[in-house]
């Protein structure tokens, strides 16, 4: 890995690519401890009061925007709005036939969906914007006082709208001339910002002397490294499905009858379906969070039945993290469609006739490795709640999340293959040599 950066830094368009990205990122980080107008930092920033005990989704919200959530900075929306419009119109690209017609139309229809996405984006951070703002104000000390209420609405919501739109164009700009996907780059930065934390607790628990502190700490770093490599190995595995093309002449020159495989990734899922169970999880924490129930009453009682230290929250996100998954992998790849491929190209599973037996037997074997993977995500995923379960003060470093570092080795990963591709591209010595 280490070799492939410097490499890459020695050459000198992709070290133009790598300033740009760290310049663009750069901004972005600046942008994230700008302030919005009446807000109090003093007070939302502060432990004691701010968002950072508030559970539910925000915590995840806080994470993958570097804390600039929970303390109302300008990118406190960060590329939330982005994704889930992202999502959204990958989901009705499959449910509208003329958004699949563009899909399928080369770089005009590409365009025209990044277009469409934008808008999306632009319509989700109002409306989230609006839901952020309607939260501060709920706590009358995090919001300064002020003679016009609408406003300063207007105000707070057009400075977190344009701070996404904002999150947008730095995002889209990694991607036109930088390296790696520029959603996943800032998630990636905010992350290891938000990690810093986790860190200096560890530093302090350890400073703090006692055999329990230090074994504690030394027990956590033990399981972050073994999760580490557990997500580096199965990031990397895959299920190769063997694929023998035939013997076909064209012309005067004979082509096919090598052997292939078709790779299957053991999580071709990524980290979706875990964000999308912690989500609909989280749901009833958040809306709590807004509508504030009156204690002891009934959806007060609702609403702590989903607290994650409860049995139903764990057994509902093992459920929906598993259905997720199935549900992911059945419309972003389509069996179908590959082996319709492989029969035009002439090529065929052994021992498997081509159409449909083989898409049901690519079918078959796409399932069992789904399953791998969803068990993988519930692994991971449980790890943090066992850590808040078992104690809280002395395992906070796990219990920052595994998702977390899922998020980021992948994006480590995914960033040097795109590297080793382009340092591959430029020193390709061609047929003659």
């Amino acid at each position: 890995m280490f070799k492939t950066v410097v490499n890459a830094w020695r050459t000198p368009d992709l070290k133009k690519k790598i300033i740009f990205t760290l310049v663009i990122l750069l901004l972005y980080r600046l942008g994230s401890c700008i302030p919005v107008p009446y807000v109090n930092p003093l007070i939302i920033s502060s432990p004691e009061a701010g968002f950072g005990n508030m559970g539910g989704i925000f915590n995840y919200l806080a994470t993958i925007s570097g804390n600039g959530f929970s303390q109302a900075k300008l990118f406190a929306l960060s590329v939330s709005p982005y994704i889930t419009a992202q999502i959204v119109i990958q989901l009705l690209t499959i449910a509208i036939p003329a958004l699949e017609r563009l899909s399928k139309d080369g770089e005009e229809g590409r365009q025209k969906i990044n277009k469409y996405t934008r808008y999306l984006t632009i319509a989700l951070s109002l409306v989230t914007a609006y839901g952020y703002y309607n939260l501060l104000k709920n706590n009358t000390l995090f919001l300064i006082d002020t003679n016009s209420e609408t406003l300063r609405m207007l105000v707070m919501v057009s400075c977190y709208c344009a701070g996404a739109a904002l999150v947008m164009w730095l995002a889209d700009k990694i991607n036109e001339h930088g390296i790696g996907n520029g959603v996943s780059m800032i998630l990636f930065v905010n992350i290891l910002s938000s990690g810093s934390e986790a860190a200096a607790r560890l530093l302090s628990q350890v400073k703090a002397g006692g055999f329990y502190n230090i074994f504690s700490a030394i027990l956590s770093v033990i399981i972050l490294l073994a999760v580490i490599v557990l997500i580096v190995f199965i990031t990397n595995s895959e299920r190769r499905i063997p694929v023998q093309y035939a013997k076909r002449v064209v012309g005067r020159k004979m082509y096919g009858g090598q052997s292939s495989n078709l790779p299957l990734k053991l999580n071709m899922a990524g980290v979706m379906p875990v964000i999308f169970a912690s989500s609909i999880v989280s749901l009833p924490a958040t809306i709590g969070a807004f509508a504030q129930p009156k204690e002891g009453g009934f959806w007060w009682k609702f609403i702590n039945f989903f607290t994650p230290d409860s049995w139903f929250y764990a057994v509902l996100t093992v459920a929906l993290i598993v259905a997720f998954s199935y549900f992911y992998i059945s419309i972003s790849f389509n069996t179908v469609e590959v082996s319709n491929n492989l029969k035009k190209n002439g090529g065929f599973v052994p021992g498997i006739r081509p159409g449909r037996p083989t898409a049901d037997y690519i079918k078959k074997i796409l399932n069992r490795v789904t399953l791998i993977g969803a068990l993988f995500l519930i692994v991971i995923a449980g790890l943090p709640m066992l850590a808040n379960l078992i104690d809280s003060a002395h395992f906070g470093v796990i219990a920052m999340g595994g998702t977390s570092l899922l998020i980021v080795i992948g994006v480590a990963l995914e960033t040097v293959r795109d590297l080793e591709s382009q340092l591959a591209m430029r020193h390709y010595k061609g047929f003659l040599e």
